[in-house]
C-alpha cells in the first residue's frame, strides 16, 4: 500500500466501478474513488464484531494531511471503545424541531390543553417556529439562537413573548423526552419584551349609553336579542366571551353559573338578580340547549364580533374590545371597595397576579377610608374638635 499524498490522489485512475486505496502508514485511512470521478476520504475500522465506514471529506474540499489527521482522530475514538461512524449516523437522525412540534401537539397540547389553546400553539408553529427554527436539529438550539428568533419579532411583542413561552415548554418537554440533556432548556434566561396592558374601563356615562344603544337595537330589532344579552351579561357576571356564549339552560341555577368546564377548569360563577332578568327574557326553544343561541337549530351564537362593531360605533366607543366588558366588571368592583382577592375568584383567575392589575384602581377606596379613619384620629387628639368628632372605637 503506497502513502497518500495529493499528487498521488489525484493521479489515481478513474474505473467503471468504485474502489479504495488504503493509506500505507495509517490503517484505515483510505481514499475512494468513484467511476464520476470524485475522491472521497474515509476511514475504516472494526467495533463490536462489524466492519463500519466513516466519511471525511471529499478530495480538494479538504487536504490528504488534514484528511489524514481526522482519520486519526476518529481511530483514536475507536481505541477508547466508541464507535464515530454511529455517532454521526444518529445525529444524521436526530429530530428537528419541525418533528419537535408536530410530537408536542400529537402528545401535548391535543391530550392535555382546551381546544382553543391547542389550537394557538399550532398557529404560533406555523407563522413562526417552523419558518425560522424548523430545520434546526432539537439538541443543536442555542440560547443565541432562541434569543436572536425573539429578537426578531420585536415589532410584535405581545406575539414574541407567547412564542418564547411555547418553545421553553416544548423544550422541558423535549428534555422529559430524552431529546435534549436535562436542564439544557435555551429559552432560560431570554428575558421578554415590556408588554403595555390593554385597559379600558367604561366609565359611568359610557355604562349610560351602551345601555341606551342596547334597548334602541332590540326595539328596532337591528340586532337579536340573544346577542344583546350576550353582552349584558358579560357586564353583570364578568364572565369570558366564550362562557357566555356556550352558556346552557342547565347550567343555571337560582344563585350560579355552573360551569362543568372553562378555561380554568369547572367554575361556579355568582349570578345576581340582575343577570336572571336578562335571562328570563330570552326567548327560550326547547329543543336548543344554549342561551345565546344561533343562527342554525340547536347551536349557539359563534359571532358576537361583528354586531359588537355595529354596537360599539352606534355608543360611540369604538376603541371598546368585548373583553373590556369583562375588565369594566372587574374594574368597578374594584373601585367599590370589593378586595381583589374576591375579585380574582368572581373572575376566574387561577393567579393571583393576573388580578392585581386592577390594584390601582383601589387606590381611591383605600385613600376614603384613610381619610375616614385620619378624620377620627385627629378628632380624638385635638381638645378643640373633640365635640365634632365621631366617638374612636378601638377593637380587640
Amino acid at each position: 500500500m503506497p502513502k497518500l499524498t495529493k499528487r498521488f490522489v489525484e493521479n489515481l485512475t478513474i474505473k467503471k466501478s468504485d474502489y479504495i486505496v488504503f493509506d500505507s502508514d495509517v490503517g484505515g485511512f483510505g481514499v475512494r474513488v468513484l467511476p464520476s470521478g470524485k475522491k472521497s476520504y474515509m476511514v475504516q475500522y472494526r467495533t463490536g464484531g462489524r466492519t463500519r465506514r466513516l466519511a471525511i471529506g471529499k478530495h480538494g474540499t479538504i487536504t490528504t494531511d488534514e484528511a489524514r489527521r481526522e482519520a486519526m482522530k476518529r481511530l483514536g475514538e475507536v481505541a477508547k471503545g466508541e464507535d464515530p461512524s454511529e455517532v454521526r449516523n444518529k445525529r444524521l437522525r436526530a429530530p428537528t424541531m419541525v418533528a419537535l412540534c408536530e410530537r408536542f401537539m400529537n402528545e401535548h397540547a391535543h391530550v392535555h390543553c382546551k381546544s382553543n389553546t391547542a389550537r394557538n400553539y399550532g398557529l404560533l408553529f406555523d407563522n413562526h417556529i417552523k419558518p425560522k427554527l424548523g430545520m434546526f436539529k432539537i439538541e443543536d438550539i442555542r440560547r443565541s439562537d432562541i434569543a436572536e428568533f425573539h429578537h426578531s419579532m420585536k415589532g410584535t411583542p405581545y406575539q414574541a413573548n407567547r412564542t418564547l413561552a411555547a418553545l421553553s415548554k416544548m423544550f422541558n418537554l423535549a428534555e422529559l423526552w430524552g431529546l435534549r440533556t436535562d436542564g439544557s432548556n435555551p429559552c432560560r434566561l431570554v428575558p421578554k419584551f415590556k408588554e403595555r396592558a390593554k385597559e379600558r374601563y367604561l366609565s359611568q356615562n359610557e355604562l349610560i349609553r351602551l345601555g341606551e344603544v342596547f334597548a334602541d337595537a332590540i326595539a328596532s330589532g337591528s340586532e337579536s336579542p340573544f346577542v344583546v344579552a350576550a353582552y349584558q351579561l358579560l357586564l353583570l357576571t364578568g364572565c369570558r366571551l366564550s362562557e357566555i356564549q356556550t352558556l346552557k339552560w342547565d347550567y343555571i341555577t337560582p344563585t350560579h353559573l355552573e360551569l362543568p368546564d372553562s378555561k380554568t377548569g369547572a367554575r361556579r360563577i355568582p349570578c345576581s338578580a340582575n343577570a336572571h332578568a336578562v335571562l328570563a327574557s330570552l326567548p327560550r326553544t326547547e329543543s336548543n340547549p344554549y342561551v345565546i343561541e344561533g343562527r342554525w337549530p340547536n347551536t349557539h351564537n359563534t359571532d358576537l364580533q361583528h354586531p359588537w362593531q355595529r354596537i360599539r360605533k352606534r355608543a360611540g366607543l369604538e376603541d371598546v374590545r368585548i373583553h373590556d366588558l369583562r375588565h369594566t366588571f372587574a374594574s368597578m368592583a374594584v373601585m367599590n371597595g370589593i378586595d381583589l382577592l374576591t375579585v380574582g375568584k368572581i373572575l376566574g383567575h387561577t393567579n393571583y397576579q393576573t388580578t392585581e392589575r386592577y390594584a390601582h384602581l383601589a387606590d381611591e377606596t383605600i385613600r376614603r377610608a384613610s381619610d375616614r379613619v385620619s378624620d377620627i384620629m385627629a378628632g380624638a387628639i385635638a381638645p378643640t374638635r373633640r365635640a365634632h368628632t365621631p366617638t374612636l372605637r378601638i377593637v380587640g
